[in-house]
């Protein structure tokens, strides 16, 4: 088991071991990425907190996350809307009985929390003092805006956000809901009052949902540098290869949104994820996983998982290498 280091003083406590029909994962040292152009190192797959509170209670919560962090993983994703707080609230108790705050690194997301909704600068401040309070931590890492309103002037935003850079309270802060216009006029605004630049971007991005992304998105984030995080890496589980057939919708709670994906472009994406993931001896969720890693700008895919057993293929990602073969199928099957 890989240990981080831990700067509080206190020694961290140890780990509960994984449930024995839990295989493990050999790991030598962390794997980690650069967080844009912040001094903050993460593994290179953050793992999703919109199931905790939800699918997953208090105990499996635990579980999945004592798997992740025992396989290298430090990067977790949250938001003050998900399962109205409790996703926040299960997060920091688990961070709390194990002393682990200081090695890990937690990205939240304000603007949506019935609460406290919008991105108005006291709308930002209530929902991060809530945050913080939840999560029983005095600073966040990395401060999304959930939404992007343009009825809030941006400066009032901005300058929200950086007075809590400015007290401690929030290291960086990214987007999460804006177009590649919106991101040059936050760099613009930021530039102009002198205040704190957005650092990352998280976006709707996987091999089922392309454009969205590439082109201008994908363009801007280059030129700004921002660290790239797709969210529904895995297409709402499609791109694990669970549902192939109306009658597998059922088994899951975004039956909907899969119901789009079966369509023939859908199923030959998945003929060629199972081809790679034979090859590479994987899943074909560590594919899916592997291939958003295989493109610039990405750091790290947020994938959510239900059980301890499901981390352990989302994590799997960060080892794959795929061959500039795979890449190239995979690329244009999807298009």
């Amino acid at each position: 088991m890989v240990m981080m280091q831990v700067r509080r003083p206190e020694a961290a406590l140890p780990i509960p071991p994984a449930s024995a029909d839990v295989p493990t994962l050999e790991v030598s040292l962390p794997i980690r990425r650069p967080l844009g152009q912040s001094a903050l190192r993460v593994f290179p797959l953050a793992i999703g907190g919109n199931v905790f509170g939800w699918t997953a209670d208090g105990g499996a919560t635990n579980d999945i996350l004592d798997t992740y962090f025992a396989h290298g993983g430090n990067f977790i994703d949250t938001a003050d809307s998900y399962a109205a707080g409790r996703s926040e609230t299960m997060i920091g108790n688990w961070m709390r009985d194990r002393r682990l705050r200081a090695g890990i690194v937690i990205a939240t997301k304000v603007g949506k929390s019935a609460d406290n909704p919008g991105v108005t600068a006291k709308a930002i401040s209530r929902s991060v003092n809530a945050s913080l309070e939840r999560l029983q931590t005095d600073y966040i890492d990395l401060l999304y805006l959930h939404i992007d309103d343009p009825e809030v002037p941006f400066e009032e935003t901005l300058l929200a956000v950086d007075d809590l850079i400015r007290a401690g309270r929030v290291r960086h802060f990214g987007v999460s809901d804006h177009s590649s216009n919106r991101l040059v006029e936050a760099r613009v605004i930021a530039a102009q009052l002198g205040v704190a630049p957005m650092l990352a971007v998280q976006n709707h991005y996987n091999l089922m949902h392309r454009t969205g992304y590439e082109g201008d998105l994908a363009r801007v984030a280059s030129q700004q540098r921002l660290a790239v995080m797709p969210r529904f890496a895995l297409a709402s589980g499609f791109l694990t290869g669970k549902y192939r057939t109306k009658a597998d919708l059922g088994k899951n709670n975004r039956g909907t949104e899969l119901a789009n994906h079966l369509s023939k472009r859908g199923q030959r994406v998945l003929a060629v994820l199972d081809q790679v993931a034979r090859e590479q001896n994987s899943s074909l969720a560590t594919i899916a996983l592997a291939w958003l890693l295989s493109k610039p700008g990405i750091v790290a895919p947020v994938a959510s998982a239900s059980r301890p057993q499901q981390v352990l293929e989302l994590v799997a990602a960060a080892k794959i290498q795929l061959s500039r073969h795979q890449v190239a199928q995979l690329d244009r099957i999807s298009a």
